[in-house]
């Protein structure tokens, strides 16, 4: 077998792999995300209290480490269900806010528009283009930095337009993100559907959050 043929196969079987890799990613992304909005759902029936939501975030943010501890082993399914799991149930009281509005359910409904929008677009961007974006990962981490101090600041500042700002910035950094995790998974940066899952659930999760807030603040969040 000549070396041309070599490399040819060698390529196609990459092919085959990281397709692989972005089929089981979606199909995990789309599980975790509906098994997330029914958590969500039951905290919001329950009338979750802010400090429930609190110790379920914070128990997401400890079961994200369980989850890529465990993304290389059978485990890491059950991890990666319960850890969107109980992101999804910290959005409860947030919602129920929301949905107390006059216009609640609209501006509920527009912000999962919205995202889904923002996804699939940059989604289907980053595939059919096929671009690396990996250039873009020492800015992100930068960006998530600054806004990380920022929001730590305006908890104590309780400026309203640092926090419009820091909405806009973190919906604008996870968009880029977005192109950035879905370009690792197509040129083979990352070849492990667990923790690619993760990674653009953050992303979704993010961007509703914070579009739901600005969504709120120019359309009648008191």
């Amino acid at each position: 077998m000549s070396y041309r043929e070599t490399s040819t196969l060698s390529t196609a079987g990459r092919s085959v792999e990281i397709n692989k890799v972005l089929r089981n990613t979606y199909f995990l992304l789309a599980m975790t995300l509906a098994f997330s909005a029914a958590a969500a759902g039951v905290a919001m029936a329950l009338n979750m209290s802010p400090m429930m939501s609190l110790v379920c975030f914070v128990a997401g943010f400890i079961m994200l480490f369980v989850v890529n501890k465990k993304a290389d082993s059978a485990s890491g399914i059950f991890w990666v269900f319960a850890f969107t799991a109980a992101m999804g149930a910290s959005l409860g009281p947030m919602l129920n806010h929301y949905a107390g509005l006059p216009n609640g359910t609209a501006l509920i409904m527009q912000a999962l528009g919205g995202t889904a929008l923002i996804f699939f677009s940059l989604s289907a961007y980053a595939l059919t283009t096929r671009k690396d974006f990996s250039f873009m990962g020492g800015f992100l981490m930068v960006g998530l930095i600054v806004v990380l101090v920022a929001a730590l600041a305006n908890i104590f500042l309780a400026i309203p337009a640092l926090s419009l700002t820091i909405s806009a910035a973190i919906i604008l950094i996870m968009s880029a993100l977005i192109l950035f995790d879905t370009s690792r998974i197509i040129n083979g940066g990352e070849t492990n559907y667990i923790r690619a899952t993760v990674s653009l659930y953050l992303n979704v999760f993010n961007i509703f959050v914070h579009l739901l807030q600005l969504l709120g603040i120019f359309g009648g969040d008191d």
